[in-house]
């Protein structure tokens, strides 16, 4: 009887108030349609243990019978109540984060990387401005209205600030202004640094990691999506550290998707960051790719994020960096109806592809091979930017 492989995925999501079942479902749908492109047998169970939210699969992949257990980082909480500001606490944020990232030289750098990014960084902020205008606007308006029965009841028109403001605010689903400005607010918040409700979540998950470590299955992988994955990084640099890797465990493998680690390393205060950064890099204890896409305007694209935030040392090794090739690996009707939904292209890494190339998320997460196994050989994008761009090198306080 042919051993079944398995593997172990630790789960780092990005910014997200939403609470974690949404990654359940969406692998859950998007592991159906990759399967009927692709020919996997995909099935998903509960989870085993109830400690950490998760949920197990079962798969034949590539001719191989597979079974995996997914642990998702929870922090939506954390998340949810940084969101928590109000109309007049969100300007507040807006006028902060700006003279940030403005103040101390980052946003003129990550421009010189990548300009979609910083477009995204930018557009809550002019989106907010223009609400405040049109309801500044409207509050003239209907002054002059009220002017014409006395006038002092013109100032009666401030009324409708509130009211165009909060109208906007209920509709955030679709433009996901307020969103992204508390998304950029949290990183420059603390100017690089995590808060320690944070550091405690992440102590916690590599507790768990450590755990899987020990043995029992053939991989241990982690995934760090968006901001998820410079947590990913600082996770893994403290395991290594410490010690916590044994010598012949499972392999240890780190998967990067649509990673904006230069939006936090740029930042003053991002010490930790940049030093785990450059110790990973060198790092024989696990393989590390990294994968973003072009046609990603959310993530600084195929940028290397050791070497752009200048702390690359010698015998650099990873990460790894490779395209998802949008235009290549979605069909042109596929690409047509995603490519100006910039905020579910983001998401794409976790999505099925309907022409895919070597990255398939769901033969990474479920299939057969360690990720070093899949990627032997591969060869990084030529188009990779590696130029050493950030005013903030230093790797301690």
């Amino acid at each position: 009887m042919t051993a079944v492989r398995r593997r172990h995925v630790f789960y780092i999501p990005g910014y997200d108030p939403i609470p974690p079942r949404r990654y359940r479902e969406l692998y859950r749908k998007q592991a159906a349609a990759q399967a009927q492109v692709s020919g996997h047998e995909i099935a998903l169970r509960p989870a085993i243990g109830k400690d950490r939210f998760g949920w197990g699969v079962d798969a034949r992949i590539e001719g191989a019978r597979t079974d995996a257990g997914i642990e998702v980082l929870v922090w939506s909480d954390i998340v949810k109540n940084s969101m928590d500001q109000g109309k007049a606490g969100t300007y507040l944020q807006l006028v902060r984060t700006a003279a940030i990232y403005i103040g101390t030289g980052a946003l003129w750098r990550l421009m010189r990387l990548r300009k979609g990014p910083v477009i995204a960084a930018l557009y809550p902020v002019g989106f907010l401005l223009a609400q405040l205008g049109l309801a500044l606007l409207a509050a003239w308006g209907l002054g002059r209205v009220l002017a014409v029965l006395h006038p002092w009841a013109a100032w009666g028109g401030l009324v409708a600030v509130p009211v165009v403001l909060e109208t906007f605010r209920r509709l955030d689903g679709r433009f996901f202004a307020y969103y992204l400005m508390h998304d950029y607010a949290w990183s420059a918040r603390w100017l690089g640094a995590n808060p320690p409700e944070l550091e405690t979540r992440m102590a916690e998950f590599g507790d768990a990691i450590a755990q899987a470590l020990k043995g029992g299955c053939d991989e241990v992988l982690v995934v760090g999506h968006s901001s998820g994955a410079h947590l990913a990084v600082s996770v893994l640099a403290d395991l290594i550290r410490e010690g916590r890797v044994p010598a012949t465990g499972p392999a240890l493998s780190l998967l990067s998707l649509g990673q904006v680690v230069p939006m936090v390393s740029f930042l003053p205060r991002a010490w930790r960051l940049r030093a785990d950064l450059a110790y990973l890099s060198t790092r024989d204890e696990l393989f590390w790719l990294d994968v973003t896409a072009p046609g990603d305007g959310c993530a600084f694209a195929l940028c290397d994020p050791v070497a752009v935030t200048g702390v690359a040392p010698e015998g650099k090794r990873w990460p790894l960096v490779i395209s998802a090739a949008f235009t290549q690996t979605l069909s042109p009707a596929r690409w047509r109806s995603l490519r100006w939904r910039f905020f579910r292209l983001h998401f794409q890494y976790l999505c099925a592809f309907d022409r895919p190339g070597d990255y398939d998320y769901f033969a990474i997460t479920a299939g057969p091979q360690t990720l070093a196994a899949r990627f032997a050989g591969r060869a990084p994008s030529p188009a990779r930017i590696e130029r050493a761009t950030s005013g903030y090198r230093s790797v301690a306080p």
